[in-house]
């Protein structure tokens, strides 16, 4: 049981630890560096100067006509390379999932299809892409077309008739509908960059303590292990927090992209996001002890992970089951999707909450490594 006055003044030694992190940040030049001007740099990058092609990706196939014509359709959907299909016969079965991004297109054949093909009506076959992802949205909607066309071709085979030229699709693309790119890369690579300033910030903290020998002095004191890790993580927290505002102001006012979400949202899921990055971040610096050693391992273990294992560049569906369990313990990968979804869903909270908890809980794993990494006393 800790005792008021024992708390107290616990609190007193984070604050005095903490004042004095603080007055380092605000001496060293290169941490405003790192956390404001290379975020914006970087941001301004990935926002004018990347454009991403997507490959296989999928999609549900909602079959309201159970007549054999419909059913024929949606096995020409099911058997193509280019499609992962998940097959549903209402609407609502398969919107959960595409809300939640699991699904990058639906493709539904009305329950009037057969009726209006057989009459040589126009027979409207509905697509719905997820516009959060304009490149992914824009190959559903060519290769769905495709799709037609084979189809198209094997009825006039199978019945002898002209093809049902009488055959539309209606794309609709959610969540961007003018499928531009820039609002899909500017979130993404927010992520992307606040993972690498993130961990390279406080990759740093304990290793520079070291090669300073000042870590030794403050070993000496009665700050405890908790303590010492608090008053590093609380001054950065507060610069992530700082910058990770900037980057969405720049991403509105800057990029014109679209910000559906709240303010309390988007507070909630950055600050979900400080608890990995800070903690990775520590854990290099208390086990290397080196700061160029620790800013290498930073870059390395940030950025090339939240590059290509968190979804903004490739599709995770299209990876090796091996890979794709790795991705689970990607901090970047619910950041990803948390900050795709606050800008052009809004407050989706049935994938945010979940992104959240397991944003903490890899944050939480990494400061419990980094609290038995930190030693008690000098060796």
């Amino acid at each position: 049981m800790i005792s008021g006055q024992t708390a107290l003044e616990s609190g007193r030694r984070i604050i005095t630890m903490a004042r004095k992190e603080t007055f380092q940040i605000v001496r060293d030049p290169s941490s405003i560096v790192i956390a404001f001007v290379l975020p914006l740099l970087l941001l301004f990058l990935f926002g004018f100067g990347i454009s991403l092609d997507a490959n296989t990706v999928r999609i549900g196939v909602v079959v309201e006509d159970a007549r054999p014509d419909a059913q024929s359709l949606s096995q020409s959907f099911q058997a193509s390379r280019y499609f992962d299909v998940t097959l549903a016969f209402d609407r609502r079965a398969v919107e959960e999932e595409f809300v939640a991004g699991r699904l990058r297109g639906v493709v539904v054949i009305p329950s009037d299809f057969t009726e209006r093909l057989r009459s040589k009506a126009p027979a409207a076959v509905q697509i719905i892409t997820d516009g959060s992802q304009p490149n992914t949205a824009q190959f559903v909607a060519n290769y769905a077309r495709g799709v037609y066309a084979v189809w198209q071709n094997k009825y006039l085979r199978d019945t002898g008739q002209a093809p049902p030229a009488s055959i539309e699709s209606q794309p609709r693309f959610w969540f961007n509908a003018e499928l531009t790119s820039r609002y899909n890369l500017v979130p993404g690579s927010t992520a992307v960059v606040m993972t690498i300033i993130g961990t390279l910030l406080t990759a740093l903290v304990i290793a520079r303590e070291w090669e300073r020998g000042t870590m030794e002095a403050v070993l000496a004191t009665p700050v405890s292990r908790i303590e010492l890790l608090l008053s590093k993580i609380v001054p950065y927290f507060a610069l992530g927090m700082s910058s990770l505002t900037l980057c969405a102001i720049a991403a509105v006012f800057v990029f014109g992209v679209p910000f559906r979400g709240s303010l309390l949202a988007h507070g909630a899921v950055a600050a979900a996001f400080q608890h990995p990055a800070h903690g990775q971040g520590l854990l290099i610096s208390a086990a290397t002890k080196n700061q160029f050693v620790a800013s290498q391992l930073a870059l390395f273990t940030g950025f090339l992970p939240a590059t290509l294992l968190s979804g903004f560049v490739f599709e995770i569906s299209s990876m090796p089951a091996p890979i794709r369990a790795i991705t689970t313990i990607i901090p970047a990968r619910y950041f990803v999707t948390s900050l795709q979804t606050l800008f052009l869903a809004g407050d989706t909270w049935s994938l945010l909450f979940p992104a959240i908890r397991n944003m903490v809980a890899i944050g939480v794993l990494f400061l419990a490594l980094t609290y038995f990494a930190t030693p008690k006393r000098i060796d």
